[in-house]
Protein backbone atom coordinates (compact mmCIF):
# COMPACT_ATOMS: atom_id res chain seq x y z
CA UNK A 1 0.00 0.00 0.00
CA UNK A 2 2.01 2.94 -1.31
CA UNK A 3 1.21 6.38 0.13
CA UNK A 4 -2.12 5.41 1.71
CA UNK A 5 -4.82 7.96 2.43
CA UNK A 6 -6.71 8.13 5.69
CA UNK A 7 -9.76 6.73 3.90
CA UNK A 8 -7.74 3.61 3.12
CA UNK A 9 -7.05 3.07 6.83
CA UNK A 10 -10.04 4.36 8.78
CA UNK A 11 -13.00 2.02 8.79
CA UNK A 12 -10.76 -0.76 7.51
CA UNK A 13 -8.37 -3.42 8.78
CA UNK A 14 -4.86 -3.33 7.32
CA UNK A 15 -3.25 -6.77 7.49
CA UNK A 16 0.54 -6.56 7.26
CA UNK A 17 2.17 -9.94 6.67
CA UNK A 18 5.60 -11.32 5.84
CA UNK A 19 9.11 -11.82 7.22
CA UNK A 20 10.73 -8.55 6.12
CA UNK A 21 10.47 -6.41 9.27
CA UNK A 22 11.74 -3.23 7.61
CA UNK A 23 9.09 -3.30 4.87
CA UNK A 24 6.40 -4.20 7.41
CA UNK A 25 7.36 -1.21 9.53
CA UNK A 26 7.16 1.05 6.50
CA UNK A 27 3.59 -0.05 5.93
CA UNK A 28 2.71 0.55 9.57
CA UNK A 29 4.39 3.97 9.56
CA UNK A 30 2.55 4.93 6.37
CA UNK A 31 -0.80 4.02 7.91
CA UNK A 32 -0.09 6.00 11.07
CA UNK A 33 1.12 9.00 9.05
CA UNK A 34 -2.00 8.98 6.88
CA UNK A 35 -4.29 9.05 9.91
CA UNK A 36 -2.25 11.73 11.64
CA UNK A 37 -2.26 13.86 8.45
CA UNK A 38 -6.05 13.67 8.30
CA UNK A 39 -6.39 14.65 11.96
CA UNK A 40 -3.36 15.95 13.88
CA UNK A 41 -5.28 15.30 17.10
CA UNK A 42 -5.94 11.65 16.31
CA UNK A 43 -4.74 9.06 18.81
CA UNK A 44 -2.22 6.41 17.82
CA UNK A 45 -1.70 3.32 19.97
CA UNK A 46 0.11 -0.01 19.82
CA UNK A 47 -0.20 -3.31 21.63
CA UNK A 48 1.13 -6.87 21.44
CA UNK A 49 -1.30 -9.53 20.25
CA UNK A 50 -0.16 -11.98 22.92
CA UNK A 51 -1.73 -9.78 25.61
CA UNK A 52 -4.78 -8.78 23.60
CA UNK A 53 -8.20 -9.67 24.94
CA UNK A 54 -11.36 -8.50 23.24
CA UNK A 55 -12.03 -6.17 26.15
CA UNK A 56 -8.61 -4.61 25.59
CA UNK A 57 -9.24 -4.30 21.84
CA UNK A 58 -12.57 -2.64 22.55
CA UNK A 59 -10.86 -0.08 24.75
CA UNK A 60 -8.13 0.59 22.18
CA UNK A 61 -10.58 0.96 19.32
CA UNK A 62 -13.16 3.06 21.17
CA UNK A 63 -13.14 6.84 20.55
CA UNK A 64 -11.44 8.74 23.33
CA UNK A 65 -12.44 11.92 25.11
CA UNK A 66 -9.85 13.85 23.09
CA UNK A 67 -10.32 12.55 19.56
CA UNK A 68 -12.90 10.53 17.66
CA UNK A 69 -10.24 9.19 15.27
CA UNK A 70 -7.83 6.45 16.32
CA UNK A 71 -5.33 4.13 14.72
CA UNK A 72 -4.48 0.92 16.60
CA UNK A 73 -1.48 -1.25 15.70
CA UNK A 74 -1.46 -4.87 16.93
CA UNK A 75 1.94 -6.54 16.53
CA UNK A 76 2.74 -10.24 16.58
CA UNK A 77 -0.67 -11.37 15.35
CA UNK A 78 0.60 -14.96 15.27
CA UNK A 79 0.68 -14.80 19.10
CA UNK A 80 -2.99 -13.85 19.47
CA UNK A 81 -4.68 -16.18 22.01
CA UNK A 82 -7.12 -18.62 20.41
CA UNK A 83 -9.98 -17.34 22.54
CA UNK A 84 -9.63 -13.88 20.96
CA UNK A 85 -9.83 -15.07 17.33
CA UNK A 86 -13.60 -15.03 17.07
CA UNK A 87 -13.94 -11.57 18.57
CA UNK A 88 -11.27 -10.13 16.28
CA UNK A 89 -12.97 -11.64 13.23
CA UNK A 90 -16.31 -10.17 14.35
CA UNK A 91 -14.73 -6.73 14.64
CA UNK A 92 -12.92 -7.05 11.29
CA UNK A 93 -16.21 -7.92 9.61
CA UNK A 94 -17.64 -4.52 10.63
CA UNK A 95 -14.85 -2.16 11.74
CA UNK A 96 -15.63 1.21 13.30
CA UNK A 97 -15.70 4.06 10.77
CA UNK A 98 -13.34 6.32 12.73
CA UNK A 99 -10.83 3.64 13.71
CA UNK A 100 -7.99 2.18 11.70
CA UNK A 101 -6.84 -1.26 12.85
CA UNK A 102 -3.42 -2.46 11.65
CA UNK A 103 -2.58 -6.11 12.30
CA UNK A 104 1.05 -7.23 11.88
CA UNK A 105 1.92 -10.90 11.30
CA UNK A 106 5.61 -11.75 10.93
CA UNK A 107 5.10 -14.70 8.59
CA UNK A 108 5.37 -18.42 9.19
CA UNK A 109 2.66 -21.04 9.69
CA UNK A 110 1.52 -20.00 13.16
CA UNK A 111 -1.83 -18.24 13.04
CA UNK A 112 -2.35 -19.14 9.37
CA UNK A 113 -5.93 -20.20 10.00
CA UNK A 114 -6.76 -16.75 11.37
CA UNK A 115 -5.06 -15.11 8.39
CA UNK A 116 -7.12 -17.19 5.97
CA UNK A 117 -10.36 -16.04 7.60
CA UNK A 118 -9.26 -12.39 7.76
CA UNK A 119 -8.35 -12.38 4.07
CA UNK A 120 -11.92 -13.31 3.15
CA UNK A 121 -13.41 -10.22 4.79
CA UNK A 122 -14.18 -7.23 2.51
CA UNK A 123 -12.90 -4.64 5.01
CA UNK A 124 -9.47 -6.29 5.24
CA UNK A 125 -6.63 -5.13 3.00
CA UNK A 126 -3.47 -7.23 3.05
CA UNK A 127 -0.01 -5.81 2.44
CA UNK A 128 2.61 -8.54 2.03
CA UNK A 129 6.35 -8.30 2.42
CA UNK A 130 8.72 -10.93 1.09
CA UNK A 131 12.42 -11.43 1.59
CA UNK A 132 14.16 -10.11 -1.49
CA UNK A 133 16.25 -12.38 -3.66
CA UNK A 134 19.88 -11.25 -4.12
CA UNK A 135 19.03 -10.20 -7.68
CA UNK A 136 16.24 -7.93 -6.39
CA UNK A 137 18.24 -6.01 -3.80
CA UNK A 138 19.89 -3.71 -6.35
CA UNK A 139 16.44 -2.81 -7.70
CA UNK A 140 15.37 -2.00 -4.14
CA UNK A 141 18.33 0.40 -3.87
CA UNK A 142 17.41 2.07 -7.16
CA UNK A 143 13.84 2.53 -5.94
CA UNK A 144 15.04 4.07 -2.68
CA UNK A 145 17.22 6.56 -4.54
CA UNK A 146 14.35 7.49 -6.88
CA UNK A 147 12.04 7.97 -3.90
CA UNK A 148 14.43 10.63 -2.61
CA UNK A 149 14.56 12.37 -6.01
CA UNK A 150 17.92 10.97 -7.07
CA UNK A 151 19.27 8.79 -9.87
CA UNK A 152 21.56 5.79 -9.66
CA UNK A 153 22.81 3.49 -12.40
CA UNK A 154 22.74 -0.29 -12.10
CA UNK A 155 26.48 -0.84 -11.51
CA UNK A 156 26.44 1.78 -8.75
CA UNK A 157 23.44 0.14 -7.07
CA UNK A 158 25.21 -3.23 -7.16
CA UNK A 159 28.37 -1.68 -5.68
CA UNK A 160 26.35 -0.11 -2.87
CA UNK A 161 24.88 -3.53 -2.03
CA UNK A 162 28.37 -5.00 -1.97
CA UNK A 163 29.58 -2.24 0.34
CA UNK A 164 26.67 -2.17 2.78
CA UNK A 165 25.29 -5.70 2.55
CA UNK A 166 21.71 -6.83 2.02
CA UNK A 167 20.09 -5.44 5.17
CA UNK A 168 17.25 -3.31 3.76
CA UNK A 169 17.27 -0.84 6.63
CA UNK A 170 20.99 -0.17 6.16
CA UNK A 171 20.59 0.11 2.39
CA UNK A 172 17.68 2.54 2.75
CA UNK A 173 19.76 4.67 5.10
CA UNK A 174 22.75 4.60 2.75
CA UNK A 175 20.58 5.55 -0.25
CA UNK A 176 19.09 8.45 1.71
CA UNK A 177 22.52 9.58 2.79
CA UNK A 178 23.89 9.52 -0.75
CA UNK A 179 20.95 11.40 -2.28
CA UNK A 180 21.13 14.00 0.51
CA UNK A 181 24.84 14.59 -0.05
CA UNK A 182 24.62 14.48 -3.87
CA UNK A 183 21.19 16.01 -4.58
CA UNK A 184 21.99 17.19 -8.12
CA UNK A 185 24.46 14.49 -9.17
CA UNK A 186 23.66 11.08 -10.65
CA UNK A 187 25.01 8.42 -8.31
CA UNK A 188 27.57 6.40 -10.24
CA UNK A 189 30.13 3.76 -9.30
CA UNK A 190 32.66 6.55 -8.89
CA UNK A 191 30.43 8.38 -6.41
CA UNK A 192 29.76 5.22 -4.38
CA UNK A 193 33.41 4.22 -4.39
CA UNK A 194 34.63 7.63 -3.33
CA UNK A 195 31.94 7.93 -0.66
CA UNK A 196 32.49 4.53 0.91
CA UNK A 197 36.10 3.84 0.05
CA UNK A 198 38.05 6.74 1.52
CA UNK A 199 39.48 6.67 5.04
CA UNK A 200 37.64 9.81 6.12
CA UNK A 201 34.37 8.34 4.71
CA UNK A 202 34.60 4.90 6.26
CA UNK A 203 31.12 3.61 7.02
CA UNK A 204 29.30 1.13 9.17
CA UNK A 205 30.18 -1.99 7.18
CA UNK A 206 33.89 -1.43 7.79
CA UNK A 207 33.31 -1.14 11.54
CA UNK A 208 31.29 -4.35 11.60
CA UNK A 209 33.80 -6.29 9.50
CA UNK A 210 36.70 -5.31 11.75
CA UNK A 211 34.78 -6.30 14.89
CA UNK A 212 33.70 -9.64 13.42
CA UNK A 213 37.35 -10.38 12.70
CA UNK A 214 38.07 -9.65 16.38
CA UNK A 215 40.16 -6.56 15.61
CA UNK A 216 38.98 -4.45 18.51
CA UNK A 217 41.39 -1.51 18.15
CA UNK A 218 40.78 -1.25 14.40
CA UNK A 219 37.01 -1.45 14.83
CA UNK A 220 37.00 1.31 17.47
CA UNK A 221 39.14 3.54 15.28
CA UNK A 222 36.89 2.91 12.27
CA UNK A 223 33.87 3.69 14.44
CA UNK A 224 35.28 7.08 15.40
CA UNK A 225 35.91 7.90 11.74
CA UNK A 226 32.41 6.77 10.81
CA UNK A 227 30.72 8.89 13.47
CA UNK A 228 32.90 11.89 12.69
CA UNK A 229 31.91 11.64 9.02
CA UNK A 230 28.22 11.68 9.89
CA UNK A 231 27.25 8.00 9.74
CA UNK A 232 23.97 7.37 11.53
CA UNK A 233 24.31 5.17 14.65
CA UNK A 234 21.36 3.12 13.40
CA UNK A 235 23.34 2.24 10.27
CA UNK A 236 26.15 0.92 12.46
CA UNK A 237 23.91 -1.38 14.48
CA UNK A 238 22.17 -2.52 11.28
CA UNK A 239 25.53 -3.41 9.73
CA UNK A 240 26.45 -5.45 12.80
CA UNK A 241 23.10 -7.25 12.81
CA UNK A 242 23.43 -8.01 9.11
CA UNK A 243 26.98 -9.29 9.54
CA UNK A 244 26.11 -11.55 12.46
CA UNK A 245 23.02 -12.88 10.69
CA UNK A 246 25.09 -13.84 7.64
CA UNK A 247 27.78 -15.38 9.84
CA UNK A 248 25.25 -17.47 11.77
CA UNK A 249 23.60 -18.72 8.57
CA UNK A 250 27.00 -19.52 7.07
CA UNK A 251 28.05 -21.55 10.12
CA UNK A 252 24.81 -23.53 10.11
CA UNK A 253 24.93 -24.32 6.37
CA UNK A 254 25.53 -27.99 5.41
CA UNK A 255 29.15 -28.90 4.76
CA UNK A 256 30.38 -29.47 1.24
CA UNK A 257 28.23 -26.88 -0.52
CA UNK A 258 29.61 -24.97 -3.46
CA UNK A 259 30.27 -21.26 -3.06
CA UNK A 260 27.11 -20.25 -4.90
CA UNK A 261 24.98 -22.56 -2.76
CA UNK A 262 26.68 -21.27 0.39
CA UNK A 263 25.85 -17.71 -0.67
CA UNK A 264 22.18 -18.63 -1.00
CA UNK A 265 22.15 -20.39 2.36
CA UNK A 266 23.76 -17.37 4.07
CA UNK A 267 21.72 -14.81 2.17
CA UNK A 268 24.80 -12.93 0.93
CA UNK A 269 26.30 -12.23 -2.50
CA UNK A 270 28.87 -14.82 -3.64
CA UNK A 271 31.82 -12.47 -3.20
CA UNK A 272 31.18 -12.30 0.55
CA UNK A 273 31.37 -16.06 1.14
CA UNK A 274 35.17 -15.93 1.29
CA UNK A 275 35.01 -13.21 3.92
CA UNK A 276 32.49 -15.18 5.98
CA UNK A 277 34.67 -18.27 5.77
CA UNK A 278 37.59 -16.32 7.26
CA UNK A 279 35.49 -14.62 9.93
CA UNK A 280 33.78 -17.87 10.99
CA UNK A 281 37.06 -19.46 12.11
CA UNK A 282 36.99 -17.63 15.42
CA UNK A 283 33.30 -17.95 16.26
CA UNK A 284 31.19 -20.51 18.08
CA UNK A 285 27.52 -20.56 19.06
CA UNK A 286 28.11 -19.06 22.50
CA UNK A 287 30.16 -16.21 21.10
CA UNK A 288 27.52 -15.46 18.48
CA UNK A 289 24.82 -15.42 21.15
CA UNK A 290 26.81 -12.92 23.22
CA UNK A 291 27.45 -10.75 20.16
CA UNK A 292 23.79 -10.76 19.06
CA UNK A 293 22.73 -9.75 22.57
CA UNK A 294 25.25 -6.88 22.55
CA UNK A 295 23.98 -5.62 19.18
CA UNK A 296 20.34 -5.80 20.28
CA UNK A 297 21.16 -3.74 23.39
CA UNK A 298 23.09 -1.17 21.35
CA UNK A 299 20.27 -0.90 18.81
CA UNK A 300 17.81 -0.13 21.61
CA UNK A 301 20.27 2.37 23.10
CA UNK A 302 20.82 4.36 19.89
CA UNK A 303 17.06 4.45 19.30
CA UNK A 304 16.42 6.22 22.58
CA UNK A 305 17.21 3.97 25.51
CA UNK A 306 20.54 5.73 26.05
CA UNK A 307 21.49 9.39 25.91
CA UNK A 308 25.01 8.62 24.63
CA UNK A 309 24.88 6.81 21.28
CA UNK A 310 28.63 6.96 20.74
CA UNK A 311 29.34 5.23 24.06
CA UNK A 312 26.68 2.61 23.32
CA UNK A 313 28.33 1.85 19.97
CA UNK A 314 31.82 1.68 21.46
CA UNK A 315 30.57 -0.77 24.08
CA UNK A 316 28.94 -2.86 21.35
CA UNK A 317 32.14 -2.95 19.29
CA UNK A 318 34.17 -4.10 22.28
CA UNK A 319 31.68 -6.79 23.27
CA UNK A 320 31.31 -8.14 19.73
CA UNK A 321 35.03 -8.18 19.03
CA UNK A 322 35.85 -9.89 22.31
CA UNK A 323 33.05 -12.44 21.84
CA UNK A 324 35.10 -13.86 19.00
CA UNK A 325 37.94 -16.14 19.97
CA UNK A 326 39.65 -19.39 19.21
CA UNK A 327 37.58 -21.70 21.33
Amino acid sequence: MANPKASDILGHVTLVTGPEEFLNQRTVSGALAAVRAADPESELSETAAVTLTMAALGELAAPSLFSSIRCVVVRGLEELPDESHEGLLDYAAAPADDVGLVLVHSGGPRGSGLLTKLRKLPAVTEVKSASLKPSEVSRFVAGEVRAHGGRIDEPAAAMLVQAVGQDLRALAGAAHQLTSDFPDTPITETVVKSYFGGRAEVKSFAVADAALYGRTAVALEELRWALDSGTSPVLVTSAFANGLRGLAKFRSAPRGLREGDLAREAGVPPWKVRMLREQARGWDDLGLAHAITAVAQADADVKGASSDAAYALERMVFRVATARGDR
